[in-house]
């Protein structure tokens, strides 16, 4: 398998558009070879625990409410041309994502990132939950069959808080400054919310490369084997 190791952020809705495309590609190619990672990146890393007004927020951001409308239509006719649904007029605050994130690490022991990612981005841009909410959260576990008692115990607790910051300043130090991100064998970078079409040049290509490889490995047991005993 090759590691794809999907940088993102359950807020950004970039983030939730490029999983939908990457998600036709691997349907159509469910054969592909990628084992998949879900890494945290924050894109407010110093907001507040109990998160911030959304109008404030935008206002802060992008100075002014017109401002950005204009750019949160076009993500949502983007949004739309994936497939998805999303309704910001329904998100009331802009919430702290490290929990969000912690819940994200844990899921992966259990084989659920894929679901619990898919969870926090339902719940956050179409039913405008408040993500920071642990409530939101043990539901979100629930759903997704993590063990509702295990996952609360780790949210009263500061379990993997540091390992969730310590992974998004390592993002940051290798030059990731905009998500999604998508590290492919911990060697190549594809960055945005691509077409299915590119991921699924990318899985041809990626299969080429494993099947070179496994015929020169091939080739060079059976001229060890053609070798004369010393």
């Amino acid at each position: 398998m090759i590691t794809l190791d999907i940088i993102s952020d359950p807020i950004c809705p970039w983030c939730y558009i490029g999983k939908a495309k990457l998600d036709r590609a691997l349907e159509g190619m469910p054969d592909h070879p990628f084992d998949i990672r879900w890494r945290p990146f924050r894109l407010n890393p110093d907001m507040p625990p109990e998160g911030m007004d959304r109008r404030s927020y935008l206002e802060a951001k992008f100075g002014g409410r017109e401002k950005a409308k204009r750019i949160y239509d076009q993500i949502a006719e983007a949004a739309a041309g994936a497939g998805l649904e999303i309704d910001f007029s329904r998100i009331d605050r802009t919430p702290s994502t490290i929990d969000a994130h912690r819940l994200i690490r844990w899921a992966r022991t259990e084989g659920a990132q894929g679901r619990v990612v898919d969870a926090l981005f339902r719940a956050y841009f179409e039913d405008g939950l408040d993500i920071s909410d642990r409530s939101v959260l043990l539901d979100i576990a629930d759903a997704c069959e993590l063990d509702r008692g295990v996952v609360a115990a780790l949210l009263e607790s500061d379990a993997d808080r540091k390992e969730v910051v310590e992974e998004d300043e390592a993002a940051r130090e290798i030059g990731v400054g905009g998500v999604p991100t998508f590290l492919v064998g911990g060697k190549y970078v594809i960055q945005g919310a691509q077409e299915p079409d590119l991921w699924m040049r990318v899985i041809e290509e990626l299969r080429g490369l494993q099947a070179a490889q496994a015929d020169a490995e091939r080739d060079a047991g059976e001229r060890q084997e053609a070798q004369p005993p010393v």
